[in-house]
């Protein structure tokens, strides 16, 4: 690839820089800053657009890598809920499109729905400048599954739905979500398959390992929501005798014993006498993951869907074996019966089984383990990642050029 790209990333609610700082980002966090990154080391010239949510962060911020993170003034500079952010995009977009006026990128990718709606705006008055979008999770999906919890502005299907179709090119990250955006209307020559990527640098079977007792550990690392399914591994725990489960993610570490949702998944456990085998570790930083991951015997990934899950990839690497639910982007990255086993959603019995099975077969563990450090670095380092994101971009690249000179 020798076509050098002036990328602008929109990612509205989650920095790159929270990741690089080693905090407890979310998977769109480290998605955004290592494709990023990955992009930047390459030559092309990168610059993510973050909302301001501090008054005190810098306009710009350029790293090493060759990446400019610059925080855009949209909304109160503090920290709000994602889904109180919809009202402050016509700002965003107001800001992009002043921005771009005078030195236009030559292609925008927009991570999550709002950062599209943003991105669009970014480029109405502008010629030919493709609009790329990675949706992260749709709406219609999460919906379908949380129903009357789901918090998303009412509003999210109908735009995500016209954002799809609008765009130049839809990057979906799994085929399951190939298949929900054809449902929405979109053409399927229109939508790529570009996974999300793992740091085989960082996450290896090989370096140090986390203090464990002598119980078999199962672990989960995840946000503390319910869709996450912690509470199907907890019921899961009193047929799966003398295991231990690890829970990480949440609260800060040192608020863990305050978390609302940490106290009921502490009481569901102590109704089921299993309150002594589980431990919640609250935040553990991106540095002391591989460690942790590398403890466990099995990492137990059982949310009610998820658009890809980048732990399960993350415990691959390291070399252990994982049970996850059969949903989403699980159904790509985990290989039933080779890097670990599928198990239906919110089934607590049918997962105790398959752990039990697993439990008992330390050879089939080691096997599933060395397949899945395969697995990951053959398929899902971010070089490969950004391989298929230049991929995408170049043709539509091409295509605007085409038009441009066209007119000319």
């Amino acid at each position: 690839m020798t076509t050098l790209l002036d990328i602008a990333m929109v990612s509205e609610h989650a920095s790159p820089l929270a990741a690089i700082a080693g905090v407890d980002a979310g998977g769109q966090n480290v998605h955004v800053a290592a494709l990023a990154q990955a992009l930047a080391r390459r030559g092309h010239e990168v610059t993510v657009f973050t909302r301001r949510d501090d008054p005190d962060l810098p306009d710009r911020v350029e790293l090493p890598s060759g990446l400019t993170v610059e925080h855009v003034p949209a909304g109160p500079a503090r920290e709000l809920p994602k889904d109180a952010l919809l009202r402050f995009m016509p700002a965003f977009g107001g800001y992009l499109a002043q921005r771009w006026a005078a030195d236009p990128p030559t292609v925008v990718h927009a991570h999550f729905w709002m950062s599209g709606l943003a991105a669009l705006a970014g480029v109405q008055d502008l010629r030919d400048v493709p609009v790329v979008q990675t949706f992260h999770a749709l709406g219609s999906v999460k919906r379908r599954h949380q129903g009357s919890a789901d918090t998303s502005p009412p509003e999210r299907l109908r735009l995500e739905s016209a954002l799809a179709r609008q765009v130049a090119q839809v990057i979906a990250t799994c085929s399951d979500e190939v298949s929900e955006l054809v449902r929405l209307g979109v053409q399927r020559s229109r939508v790529s398959v570009v996974p999300c990527g793992v740091d085989v640098d960082t996450f290896t079977p090989l370096g140090p390992i986390a203090p464990r007792g002598r119980r078999p550990r199962l672990l989960t690392v995840g946000r503390l929501v319910q869709r996450k399914g912690v509470e199907d591994a907890v019921r899961a725990l009193p047929l799966v005798p003398h295991a231990e489960l690890v829970v990480a993610g949440g609260p800060a570490h040192g608020s863990v014993e305050d978390d609302p949702e940490v106290r009921r998944l502490r009481s569901v456990a102590a109704s089921i006498g299993v309150g002594d085998r589980v431990t919640f570790l609250g935040q553990v930083s991106r540095e002391g993951m591989p460690a942790l991951l590398r403890s466990a015997d099995i990492v137990v990934a059982v949310p009610w869907y998820e658009p890809f899950g980048i732990v399960p990839l993350e415990a691959m690497a390291c070399g252990v074996p994982v049970v996850a639910s059969a949903v989403g982007g699980l159904l790509d990255s985990v290989v039933d019966g080779v890097t670990g086993a599928h198990v239906p959603p919110r089934q607590p019995q049918a997962l105790a089984q398959m752990l039990c099975r697993l439990l008992a077969d330390p050879v089939r563990r080691t096997a599933y383990g060395l397949a899945g450090a395969d697995r990951a670095a053959a398929r899902y380092t971010w070089a490969r990642v950004a391989d298929g994101t230049e991929a995408v971009y170049v043709p539509l690249v091409a295509q605007s050029f085409a038009g441009l000179e066209a007119l000319r």
